[in-house]
């Protein structure tokens, strides 16, 4: 730790000696600590019981980072001259030095109260309560530092850390209220501190006020010498918003001025922004190129590791992301990127008892720390206990009329065991031909992650239903193999045995369907997705389905989800019953929809989320002429807390698939989900 103690020297045994030690003493004073050593252990060899020559050449070594050795010769001092302040001041620093805080504590404590007025004592000891976290105590020490020496540098530049670490232990316990306000105090102090308002706008980032943080870096931008680190901070703000174009833009002004650029941090943080700003553009070819050749410039720097890390994440290469880090880690064990960085990738990788551990692995070193902790959370909601209910009213223009209760329940065990289950009733009649039915089914079962990238889910039950004409019981079957085979890719194996039950026709007729199905679903990393889906479906009334749907879509945004697309759907049945249920020899329909969503997972506590659906196009029964379709579907919804959420719903459509029977059909409903406890009942 660098000195603030100023040195007095108030007499010496001759004057004459004490002008050929000026030389040591300039090397003192403008830092040149080797040259300082190499000094006054050549007047030591000469005179070695000279107490000033001992006590500089204490200094020289201990600033030079020999600090234990320092700490040896003020003892022996001490032990010389036990009532010497001066001597006293020296061994209390060379405690600092050696990070010895507690018990710099206790001594600068006793020198306060031997010389109350002695300002190194005063400011030895305010920095030794700010090393210690104690910042109350600090800031009242330090004012009584500068009341002696007022407007003293040393001092005010102590009180100014002072008042950023303060700010940053608010910050830490979420106290962000208290943290602004200290921040503010002090940038009134140091008139717009360049670090000061940097901290704020950090702040203002980690309280996601970012209008504050924007309006902070352009307060920041005002000054040349702190402009480009504004505009690096702007293209973070605007990335947040999801104005990743912009977020370009500016941080391609920010990448510009790199040749004239001198401070190695504003070259790296340059460097580093325009890299991300590229990376959340998908610009990776031109990201990949610009790493590699820092790569080439600085070997292994883990700054550089942790960007191709990023980019490997972004092109879910979540392997390569994980080998990065990894290295990252073996460079610096208490990386904050490295170890986060890994758990997102362990997370992405389906390892998920990993993920938690490299996460807690970064609180070990940073306490507190707000994405790390936010993790955890958002992990633990995947496998806290939930309890579902939804509440349905359904009707036709055939005059069938539905109310249904869906109620689920899901208990995970660990990150790989969950125990499902759910309960559902339903009853539905027709005033047209004065039929009624209600039905009620339990299921229960469990899903297990067999492999990282495969889970094998199954649930089984009966159904109970009581019509007009008819009163039986069935078996309920669900069985699904979730794989991801590649990169950007997923694959659902799927048998569900079910009753056909959207009208009290159809219960009464007691059709049983045994549905063979997969799902194929291909991200891309240039905003082009894909989604088929094929059934096979048995029925013990002899009959046999065959359906294939597909959706080819693009994503204009991804805060809030807003993509277009096409989907294309065909049927088949092998006997055609259309008095009783829909069942074309052929059936397809093609439309155009626009999909704008506000996922509730990503939506935080006191925040609505939504979604609304339109579509539009066409379809095509048997050899008949084309019919114009549309299907609308809407959900709004408000998140009351991490462990609570409610939403409305709605759908509208005339396509005939939509329906077992009739060609217009309209849902609403309620659903109500809450997480039973605060995390998952494995996790102490």
């Amino acid at each position: 730790m660098k000195s603030y103690i100023l040195l007095f020297f108030a007499s010496y045994s001759l004057s004459v000696f004490s002008q050929e030690m000026q030389e040591g003493y300039t090397y003192l004073e403008t830092g040149e600590y080797l040259q300082a050593e190499l000094f006054f252990e050549s007047i030591l060899e000469g005179y070695p019981d000279n107490k000033t020559a001992r006590l500089c050449y204490g200094r020289a070594i201990g600033l030079n980072g020999k600090t234990e050795d320092a700490k040896t010769l003020f003892t022996d001092l001490l032990a010389d001259y036990p009532s010497d302040f001066e001597v006293k001041l020296n061994y209390g620093e060379s405690l600092l030095w050696n990070s010895n805080f507690l018990k710099a504590k206790a001594y600068f404590k006793g020198l306060v109260e031997e010389d109350p007025k002695s300002f190194p004592a005063l400011l030895s000891y305010a920095n030794t309560l700010s090393n210690l976290k104690e910042y109350e105590g600090a800031l009242l020490y330090v004012n009584k530092a500068l009341a002696v020496l007022p407007g003293n540098p040393n001092a005010l530049n102590s009180k100014k850390y002072m008042y950023l670490g303060y700010a940053y232990q608010k910050q830490q316990a979420q106290q962000y209220d208290k943290a602004e306000a200290l921040l503010k105090e002090n940038l009134s102090l140091f008139n717009n501190d360049k670090g000061t308002l940097l901290n704020l706008a950090n702040l203002y980032l980690i309280a996601n006020r970012l209008d504050d943080a924007k309006a902070t870096y352009e307060l920041l931008a005002e000054n040349l010498d702190s402009k480009v680190a504004a505009l690096n901070g702007l293209a973070l703000v605007s990335h947040l918003k999801g104005k990743n174009k912009e977020a370009l833009i500016i941080s391609q002004k920010a990448y510009d001025s790199l040749p004239i650029l001198k401070n190695t941090s504003d070259i790296k943080q340059t460097q580093e922004r325009y890299i991300q700003a590229l990376i959340w553009n998908k610009k990776y070819n031109q990201s990949e190129e610009l790493i590699d050749a820092l790569l080439k410039e600085h070997p292994n720097k883990n700054w550089i590791l942790a960007l191709q890390a990023t980019l490997n994440i972004y092109k879910s290469n979540f392997k390569n992301s994980l080998k990065d880090y990894n290295r990252v880690l073996e460079n610096d064990s208490t990386s904050f990127d490295g170890n986060l960085g890994k758990a997102n990738a362990l997370k992405a990788l389906g390892h998920y008892d990993d993920a938690y551990k490299s996460a807690e692995n970064t609180l070990t070193f940073y306490d507190n720390q707000k994405d790390a902790l936010n993790f955890i959370k958002n992990l633990n909601t995947t496998f806290t206990p939930f309890y579902e209910i939804k509440a349905s009213y359904t009707f036709d223009n055939g005059d069938n009329k539905a109310f249904a209760i869906n109620n689920i329940v899901e208990i995970p065990f660990s990150t790989k065991f969950k125990v499902l289950g759910s309960f559902n009733y339903r009853t539905t009649d027709n005033n047209v031909t004065d039929n009624n039915a209600t039905s009620y089914d339990v299921n229960g079962g469990m899903s297990y992650q067999i492999l990282p990238n495969a889970t094998l889910k199954g649930t089984a039950g009966i159904i109970s239903v009581d019509s007009k004409n008819n009163k039986y019981n069935q078996l309920l079957a669900n069985l699904s193999l979730n794989i991801k085979p590649f990169k950007l890719q997923t694959l659902d194996l799927n048998y569900n045995r079910e009753i056909q039950n959207f009208n009290a026709e159809l219960l009464d007729r007691e059709i049983v369907m045994n549905n063979f199905f997969v799902n194929y679903n291909l991200s891309t990393n240039f905003k082009l997705g894909l989604f088929t889906q094929y059934y096979f479906t048995s029925q013990n009334d002899d009959n046999i389905r065959n359906l294939f749907f597909t959706s080819l879509y693009y994503n204009l945004l991804s805060k809030p989800i807003l993509k277009v697309g096409l989907n294309y759907q065909y049927i088949t049945f092998k006997n055609q019953v259309p008095t009783i249920y829909f069942s074309p020899e052929k059936f397809n329909a093609g439309e155009i929809f626009v999909n704008l969503i506000k996922d509730e997972v990503i939506a935080k506590p006191k925040e609505w989320f939504y979604e609304l659906t339109v579509a539009f196009g066409l379809q095509y029964i048997e050899d008949y002429d084309s019919q114009s379709t549309y299907r609308l579907h809407g959900k709004v919804g408000y998140k009351f807390s991490d462990r609570c959420l409610v939403n409305l719903y709605g759908t509208n459509s005339n396509i005939a698939s939509a329906t077992a029977a009739g060609f217009t059909f309209v849902e609403t409903g309620l659903r109500f989900k809450w997480f039973l406890f605060n995390k998952p009942i494995f996790r102490k």
